[in-house]
């Protein structure tokens, strides 16, 4: 089976359906795919607050579900399914969705985003939306004078707690290793700030918690003689291990960074095959916020309809 679209939108979330609203009102006819996680990483959000047009707030899914709306109403094709292989060696683009059937393109945006890093605990997702979070930015605002801990020894953690520093008393930073990985500027940041204690040779072991996160169940110096166990009592728990593009199937069709992050042509959303566009974060290591990634979206839809203007498509 086979079909030839204008518009190929792969993957959803603020970015994918943004990027249909742009395209279907600009008469590409867009046919989106949602992938394995319709509304993409919001889903798994149960506030938000800081998206402009929300004064009191909604979850990830309910506003994910007025992009999807908003996208159908111009027309937009919104299928389930996900993109499984790719040829953008030829034009139009190839994409295999679900192993099963392949669809032409003559355009093509990626919207496939990223996935936050996990120790892999059974309790991260005991908790999650319950104390647990991937993002400091998102959630940190609803553990303003409360204690929270941060596990990670990178850039990333340390602005992290340097961000959750300015909202909670205490912020406690996990780290397996005796020292951190950040750029020294980031370790003063964190080592002068008192509201961060840094917990050295530290894992963690689980979280505890009647209706939500109380505390961490960590070990100090796992595997040494004098290792031991340690309690801390904290109402948010705060991964900042990294996140993974998710671009396995891209890898060898298009540029991406040694992260896997895919490279684009800024200002644009271009990417290296012309007629291929990257929004949200699955192009965007470094904000991957909700506002941000829907703007790329408009922004690629609005490069791929110049495209299709050029070329007589």
């Amino acid at each position: 089976m086979s079909k030839k679209v204008r518009c190929l939108i792969i993957g959803s979330g603020p970015a994918g359906y943004t990027a249909a609203i742009y395209a279907s009102r600009a008469n590409l006819e867009p046919v989106l795919y949602e992938g394995m996680q319709p509304g993409g990483q919001l889903t798994t959000t149960t506030e938000v607050e800081n998206f402009p047009g929300y004064p009191e707030g909604i979850t990830g899914p309910e506003m994910m579900e007025d992009f999807k709306k908003q996208a159908q109403r111009y027309g937009a094709d919104i299928r389930m399914g996900r993109a499984t292989a790719v040829d953008f060696s030829v034009s139009p683009k190839k994409v295999t969705i679900d192993n099963e059937f392949e669809i032409e393109a003559d355009t093509v945006i990626i919207s496939t985003g990223a996935t936050a890093k996990y120790l892999g605990i059974p309790d991260e997702t005991k908790y999650a939306g319950q104390g647990v979070s991937a993002c400091a930015t998102c959630d940190g605002f609803f553990y303003r004078n409360k204690s929270v801990a941060v596990v990670g020894g990178g850039d990333t953690a340390c602005e992290e707690a340097t961000y959750l520093s300015g909202l909670a008393s205490k912020v406690y930073m996990i780290v397996r290793k005796d020292h951190l990985r950040a750029s020294q500027i980031m370790q003063e940041r964190v080592m002068n700030n008192p509201k961060i204690e840094i917990l050295f040779e530290h894992n963690t072991l689980g979280l505890f918690g009647e209706n939500g996160v109380e505390g961490v169940h960590l070990v100090k110096r796992l595997g040494e003689p004098d290792e031991e166990k340690v309690d801390i009592a904290v109402d948010g728990f705060f991964l900042a291990i990294g996140h993974h593009p998710n671009t396995d199937i891209f890898k060898g069709q298009l540029e991406l960074d040694s992260v896997g992050y895919i490279e684009t042509k800024h200002p644009s959303t271009h990417t290296s095959v012309e007629g291929v566009y990257a929004s949200g974060d699955v192009a965007d290591s470094l904000y991957r916020q909700a506002v941000t990634a829907a703007g790329t979206g408009c922004r690629a839809a609005m490069d791929a309809e110049r495209y299709l203007s050029e070329k007589g498509l």
